[in-house]
């Protein structure tokens, strides 16, 4: 089977991550930290995209350390291509996974929105 939208959809997949998968999956390339908890993510095609990241930082959830906003823009493209943070950043991430908060490229993608102009 053509692994179109169709097919990505017949997989139980929603609409826009369907159309993500059969377009190809990207890589994260660059980010950077914005003042009002937005990131701009620069992806492998060239496309630079804005995540609102307030939606996520909450009370209670692996996320809210990033309310610092300290925290929040020590954000970097980690080995596999994810948005990461470290908790403390004298610890190596690489070797204590716990240390780390990571987005993954995909949700990444479909949770940003395209910039205009870019």
């Amino acid at each position: 089977m053509k692994k179109d939208v169709n097919y990505y959809l017949s997989l139980g997949l929603d609409e826009a991550m369907a159309k993500y998968y059969a377009s190809g999956r990207k890589k994260i390339i660059d980010v950077k930290a914005n003042e009002n908890y937005t990131l701009v993510i620069t992806f492998n095609n060239g496309e630079k995209r804005l995540m609102d990241c307030k939606t996520f930082i909450k009370d209670n959830t692996v996320f809210a350390i990033l309310k610092d906003y300290n925290v929040f823009k020590r954000v970097y493209v980690d080995s596999t291509h994810s948005i990461s943070w470290d908790k403390d950043p004298n610890i190596d991430s690489e070797k204590v996974w716990s240390n780390k908060i990571d987005l993954c490229p995909d949700s990444s993608y479909i949770d940003s929105v395209p910039i205009e102009g870019e």
